[in-house]
């Protein structure tokens, strides 16, 4: 039977990009990608973190770091005008499109839009042109997107994922376990093959003490 790997993103980050664009390496594995788009931001306030973009050594290396990935794997590069931008009207039309196949090759028009076209999102103008481009009906999206109930739609999937613990983006759940980063692609599909830790180990060590603070 084939498994479901649920893909929690926001466009904002751009290893979420380079997460999406090695997807067909999960469904070749044997796993059904289903696409979970959900703020960053609030995520980052519920666990009282920063985002990579607000500490500015990070975001220096960030930005290095991802041109590097996108060189190694072929992949064009030139990322949006302004980040962090506001990603919550490309995330509202991601709600609107219910179908998992369609939504899933939305996500990946809108994360190539951003990082390898350069696209604005945050703009409605530009959005409207990435949804006409991917072969979506771009007015009646964007208006649907603006209803109350896409909105929760979009708070309700962010609180959930929340309480399943996931805490930044990219992250995958397969089988109720999490593997957050776009490098944890290889060990999904470890995962997938029947890979699998110690369990009773992990919860030893979790339930070992802290013996130094700050």
């Amino acid at each position: 039977m084939t498994a479901t790997i649920e893909f929690y993103f926001d466009p904002v980050s751009p290893y979420a990009w380079l997460a999406a664009e090695q997807l067909d390496r999960l469904i070749e594995a044997g796993g059904k990608v289903v696409c979970r788009p959900i703020l960053l931001a609030a995520l980052l306030s519920a666990n009282a973190t920063k985002g990579p973009a607000e500490v500015p050594a990070k975001r220096a290396y960030v930005f290095h770091d991802v041109m590097c990935q996108a060189k190694r794997l072929g992949l064009p590069f030139r990322g949006p005008p302004s980040h962090p931008f506001n990603p919550l009207a490309a995330l509202r039309v991601l709600h609107v499109v219910e179908n998992e196949a369609q939504r899933l090759k939305l996500a990946r028009c809108l994360l190539a839009a951003v990082w390898c076209q350069g696209a604005d999102v945050s703009d409605a103008c530009a959005l409207h042109g990435v949804l006409a481009n991917g072969g979506f009906d771009a007015d009646a999206i964007l208006a649907a997107a603006t209803t109350d109930e896409v909105k929760l739609r979009l708070r309700n999937a962010t609180l959930e994922a929340i309480d399943a613990g996931i805490f930044g983006v990219p992250t995958f759940r397969l089988r109720g376990e999490l593997f957050w980063g776009a490098d944890r692609v290889d060990t999904v599909v470890w995962a997938l093959h029947g890979g699998t830790i110690d369990e009773a180990l992990y919860e030893n060590i979790l339930a070992r003490p802290a013996s130094a603070k700050r």
